[in-house]
């Protein structure tokens, strides 16, 4: 390898590296809706230089999460209700028919798959603090994500599969804004009990049920977050102010 193709790996490593940071920071709360990106601040903050950081930045303004507004820089994409609501109205037309599929297509080896990735999302919950720190939160985040993608993954539609991820990846902020803004243990009980039930519903081989019960899921969580995430006519910095708190 030359020296110029060496630099070039360097820095394709550290532009990895910093869109892992940005990303989470940005599904976290850390970065906050509608906050201008400052590329020396995080530069200085994750010890990256500002080329990787600027690729970061456009590739994550082309998954939705940034914002890159002409001679004004990056910003972190705003939030709403109104937004809110229709992910969860894609995300439910997308991952039932992903689902149905899914149950088509699997098999035994998918269900038992399935039965563990549950078990170890409730393992983490019951691990969880009355009050879960960031890293607690995101494993079980990871854990919830492996759930889901799981129970999609024998659609047969790799395409339908990253549209769902990605849209997963979306709905993680919000939920994060919320439970920084205001921390409920109990939706995450309860959470608990509808994954319990999709899944055996799952294994019983109803899809309808698993349909109507995923659906349900998501309505549930949106109907939670109505109270924290601001509509087309609220300002966020009212839910900055709450997170603040």
């Amino acid at each position: 390898m030359s020296a110029q193709e060496g630099k070039a790996h360097d820095v394709r490593n550290l532009s990895e590296q910093a869109y892992d940071l940005v990303r989470r920071d940005i599904l976290n709360g850390e970065l906050f809706p509608n906050d201008k990106i400052q590329v020396d601040v995080l530069s200085s903050r994750y010890g990256i230089g500002s080329v990787p950081l600027r690729e970061a930045l456009n590739r994550l303004s082309s998954e939705g999460l940034v914002e890159r507004k002409s001679h004004r820089g990056f910003f972190v994409t705003a939030i709403s209700m109104a937004n809110l609501e229709e992910l969860v109205k894609t995300r439910i037309w997308l991952e039932t028919l992903a689902l149905r599929e899914s149950m088509a297509n699997g098999d035994e080896a998918w269900e038992e798959a399935l039965v563990v990735s549950c078990h170890r999302l409730t393992r983490t919950h019951r691990r969880l603090p009355a009050e879960a720190g960031r890293e607690a939160a995101e494993e079980w985040e990871e854990r919830h994500k492996e759930f889901h993608l799981l129970l999609l993954s024998h659609c047969e539609s790799s395409w339908l599969l990253n549209f769902c991820s990605t849209m997963m990846d979306q709905a993680v902020r919000y939920r994060n804004l919320s439970m920084n803004s205001n921390p409920s243990r109990a939706r995450r009980e309860g959470a608990a009990a509808e994954h319990q039930a999709l899944l055996d519903a799952v294994l019983e081989h109803d899809p309808d049920r698993a349909c109507d019960l995923l659906a349900d899921h998501y309505r549930t969580t949106l109907s939670g977050l109505r109270h924290v995430i601001p509509d087309e006519r609220e300002d966020v910095i009212g839910l900055a102010a709450k997170s603040a708190n």
